[in-house]
């Protein structure tokens, strides 16, 4: 079977800066794609209609990968409902409908695990969405993204856009956000632990009871299937147009906590806070479909996390030279 997109294809990456887009960059580029496109924000701003569909036909590109958004843990969540839902949803309609009328060939949307219901059947399979209530500590940037995906397949059925999403699981790896308050669980724990390591603290109080169970997929992973979806998955017109992408395996939070401990070499006490929430109590992805095309998740976590470790003290120490 040729490949659906090829490496004299124009291929913009929307998002190239954040941790996804730069690793969906990495991936394109490693395998062979040198015609690809971006644009900051001083060049190009994604909530602007206008611009957005003027430079896309000022660019013309061939492919449009969509991996820009508004990204934050619970905290954020909870407490910025209207910015997740109003930015998220300006980017993906702009983007996705200006990639439409300029004649793209070809667009990858990349949504989100938390798409599905809170109680949804595990491992979740696709067919879960919109089948029961959402997790309320992020139904905002849910929202956003499922409708990120049905005017993907509106487009597709009404007007034969070749359009095709990917939902990802937890994402960790280079260009994660490391903020105290914005950040989501696995970055947010590793810096927690490294600074308490750093004060050498007897303690560290994390949120919840530990009990939660998640995925977590190396965001280079990631990378690697957008290209292997972009080059031979085409759904047929009665299938889903939407994958998930993972490793198919999840942990306790509590787990995950302690690996991190010993990751950032904390050696203290790991105290549990119930009264902060725990979002939802298992997310763990149907992974089969992807499988089933040939591709599977390739860094083990223990591994992923040990070099994601070594990249934020390196972030640190050369944020510190810089001072």
């Amino acid at each position: 079977m040729s490949a659906l997109i090829s490496p004299g294809d124009r291929i913009f990456v929307a998002g190239h800066r954040g941790m996804a887009g730069s690793a969906i960059c990495r991936a394109l580029s490693g395998a062979g794609y040198t015609q690809l496109l971006t644009a900051g924000r001083d060049e190009l701003d994604l909530l602007d209609a206008t611009a957005v569909q003027d430079w896309l036909v000022s660019r013309n590109p061939d492919v449009v990968v969509l991996a820009a958004g508004k990204v934050g843990g619970i905290y954020a969540n909870n407490t910025y409902p209207a910015d997740f839902l109003l930015e998220n949803l300006k980017i993906e309609i702009n983007v996705i409908e200006a990639a439409w009328r300029a004649g793209v060939r070809r667009l990858l949307f990349l949504g989100s695990s938390c798409i599905y219901p809170r109680f949804a059947d595990q491992p979740i399979k696709e067919e879960a969405l919109l089948t029961s209530a959402l997790e309320s500590t992020n139904e905002w940037y849910a929202l956003a993204k499922i409708c990120g995906i049905k005017l993907c397949q509106a487009l597709r059925k009404q007007h034969g856009f070749d359009a095709i999403s990917l939902m990802p699981t937890n994402l960790y790896g280079p260009g994660d956000n490391y903020h105290s308050a914005n950040s989501h669980v696995l970055p947010a724990l590793i810096r927690r632990f490294h600074e308490a390591a750093e004060r050498g603290d007897s303690t560290v109080i994390c949120w919840g009871t530990g009990s939660p169970l998640r995925e977590f997929l190396h965001v280079d992973d990631l990378g690697e299937a957008c290209v292997f979806a972009l080059e031979r998955w085409q759904p047929g017109p009665d299938d889903l147009q939407f994958l998930n992408v993972g490793t198919g395996m999840d942990l306790s939070i509590r787990e995950l906590a302690e690996a991190v401990a010993e990751a950032t070499g904390f050696q203290g006490e790991i105290l549990w806070d119930p009264s902060k929430p725990d979002g939802t109590p298992k997310k763990q992805l149907d992974v089969s479909r992807l499988a089933a095309l040939g591709w599977r998740a390739k860094i083990p976590l223990t591994e992923g996390l040990r070099s994601t470790v070594g990249l934020f003290c390196q972030q640190l120490q050369d944020n510190m030279l810089r001072l």
